[in-house]
């Protein structure tokens, strides 16, 4: 990426409305160059990204890629396909979210759909494998400018809508929230996490430091998972997902300061504050050095 995570993150949004005109062959092609470089996820889990996208010489691309009327106008749609693996769900979150800073990255607006699409014609499209799964997909496309107004009042309600640091982020346990000269270097790596999309904007991972180590947690939404609506549109576990994307900031950011580290599973056995949060993976810092830029 060319630009800071912060400043990535601060202009996405999610786009619902995309101006008739097909992705230029130019940014296309980068696209997808981009997407065959971001490899698996950081526990190995394999994970594979598809452009599909309409031209001027052939429109009919999407034709049949159904999202229930949620999207006007897409041009195109990251197709996120999650193979087998204990943590499959969080790796796919991580690598997408990449791809959509990415595409932020060269101009193209974005929106997240885990729910809402006919995941029987994007896995026809993709030639989906026995034991491959569609968690989600991203709609692609240059943003109308109702969308882009929209989008702003949106990025202004959802930052006021936050959940603030202190729930978010602890120091040592659950007991004690984390002051924010406390994270000193790291600051702008918990804020690209606060700042992180989620599914109905639930924020639902915490942060726990204990001695160079960044304990991630989910602290699951009561009822969201079982939600029979969900069920019935063979929905995935989006939360974990969102814990991904959550995951993928931290890193980016943190690199951004010259901060280098690892995933790794180890579970600190700290305390749980309810039955609702649970344990998915760790941040090690492992180096300090210049800066970098991911």
């Amino acid at each position: 990426m060319r630009r800071p995570v912060l400043e990535l993150l601060r202009e996405r949004f999610s786009c619902r409305s995309y101006l008739p005109r097909p992705i230029d062959d130019a940014t296309r092609s980068r696209l997808r160059d981009l997407l065959e470089g971001l490899g698996p996820g950081p526990f190995g889990s394999p994970i594979r990204l598809a452009l599909v996208a309409a031209t001027g010489e052939d429109a009919r691309a999407l034709k049949g890629l159904g999202t229930y009327g949620t999207i006007r106008n897409p041009q195109g749609f990251i197709v996120g396909v999650a193979g087998p693996g204990p943590m499959s769900l969080e790796d796919f979150g991580h690598v997408m979210e990449r791809a959509v800073l990415e595409a932020t990255d060269i101009g193209l607006g974005t929106c997240w759909l885990g729910g809402f699409f006919r995941r029987s014609r994007f896995a026809k499209m993709v030639g989906l494998a026995a034991g491959e799964t569609i968690p989600a997909v991203v709609s692609l496309g240059y943003c109308a400018d109702e969308a882009r107004s929209g989008g702003l009042f949106g990025r202004i309600s959802r930052r006021s809508s936050r959940l603030p640091a202190a729930a978010l982020f602890f120091s040592g346990s659950f007991e004690r929230a984390m002051p924010a000269a406390e994270a000193g270097r790291l600051s702008p790596a918990l804020e690209s996490v606060r700042l992180a999309p989620s599914a109905s904007n639930k924020q639902p991972w915490r942060v726990v430091r204990q001695d160079g180590r960044w304990h991630f947690f989910l602290r699951r939404t009561k009822g969201y998972a079982t939600n029979p609506l969900r069920k019935l549109h063979g929905e995935a576990d989006l939360q974990r997902i969102d814990l991904g994307i959550a995951m993928c900031h931290f890193e980016l950011a943190a690199r951004e300061t010259g901060t280098a580290g690892a995933w790794e599973l180890a579970d600190p056995g700290i305390d749980l504050p309810d039955g609702l949060t649970s344990y998915i993976a760790t941040w090690r810092e492992t180096a300090r050095s210049g800066q970098s830029r991911v």
